[in-house]
Parts: structure tokens; sequence; C-alpha cells
């Protein structure tokens, strides 16, 4: 299964939801990508997809410097799971892929 694209998130958390866009690619069986939200972007590190389990940590700094880990299961275009801040509370995680436009040059 792919997991590549463009996926839009919505992470519950105690402040409150907050959206971001991470972007997934794979290049030589590799998985890589990135994650914008709050004005920033930043890598992901440890991309790892197991079946239909897909693992990545973070580092952010708004609306705090947190380091964040993520565990989703993939259905699809969506996906669901939980991420994960040292010992704060697992915050829920819902996402959409976004569809990839043939582009016309």
């Amino acid at each position: 299964m792919s997991v590549e694209g463009t996926w839009h998130l919505s992470v519950s958390t105690p402040i409150g939801k907050i959206k971001a866009v991470v972007e997934l690619r794979e290049r030589r069986g590799v998985l890589t990508g990135v994650a914008r939200g709050a004005g920033e972007e930043v890598p992901l590190r440890d991309v790892a997809l197991d079946d239909d389990r897909l693992t990545w940590k973070q580092a952010v700094t708004q609306p705090l410097r947190l380091n964040l880990a993520f565990d989703v299961t993939v259905d699809g275009d969506t996906l669901r799971g939980t991420s994960r801040a040292g010992r704060l509370p697992s915050s829920k995680v819902t996402g959409e892929r976004r569809p990839e436009r043939a582009h016309q040059e």
C-alpha cells in the first residue's frame, strides 16, 4: 500500500484542534516527509510503514516546543490514530489524503 501524497490532518489536543498538512514521498523504498502547520515546516523523522500502520516523529515549536510521535492506521485515503508528546496524554489524529491532480504543461 502506498501512503505517498498530501495528507490533511486534524489533531485534537487539550488546547483545541490543530490542523496540519503532511507530505509523504517514497524514494528507493525509503519514506520521507514534511509537515506544515502553525506557520512552520518541519521534517518528519523515522517514517515507517508496517502493513497499514504508519509511524513518524517530528518536532514543533508552535504553539509549544514539543517532540511528537504519531501512530496511525491508514485505510485507503483516510487515517486515524494518535499523536503523543512525551508524558502528555495522547491526542486523537484524523486525516484525509488530498487527491493528486494531473499536471498538464
